[in-house]
């Protein structure tokens, strides 16, 4: 396989992810956040998504290095580098707010509701980065 065809797998490989859960996240908005199993099913989901955007943005990142293009390289970075911290920090807001929710706070709900459209809205957002930067990977190849 040439550079051109592993560069264009590099990004099919990145895309898996973010597509599979711009496609899957948006059947929870027509269920209630106060059922604690679909928070909790929510809540594995958003973690294997930023997991596995991290990963997927690793082998991305090494691949379009490899590849000599740096650009692409230190763009799929960012990316890994925001899935890896938006995880982190996704989580733990997502814990705070079960807590508050178990512990009886009304607005909690809410706010998960908030949390799931902030991640929903970042996801899209370098999901069509990605894909728009498909003819320019293209491009270069030439």
């Amino acid at each position: 396989m040439s550079a051109d065809g592993v560069a264009l797998a590099a990004i099919v490989i990145l895309l898996f992810p973010m597509g599979y859960f711009f496609l899957a996240s948006p059947a929870f908005l027509l269920v209630k956040l106060d059922i604690p199993p679909v928070t909790q099913l929510l809540r594995g989901m958003f973690s294997v998504h930023f997991l596995m955007t991290s990963v997927a943005g690793v082998i991305g990142t090494v691949v379009f290095a490899a590849t000599g293009r740096p650009v692409f390289a230190v763009a799929i970075a960012l990316i890994t580098a925001f899935a890896i911290w938006s995880r982190r920090r996704f989580l733990r807001q997502w814990d705070v707010q079960l807590s508050a929710r178990d512990a009886g706070d009304a607005d909690a709900v809410r706010r998960l509701r908030r949390l799931h459209w902030g991640g929903m809205l970042s996801n899209a957002v370098q999901l069509f980065a990605i894909v728009g930067s498909i003819p320019y990977v293209a491009a270069t190849a030439t």
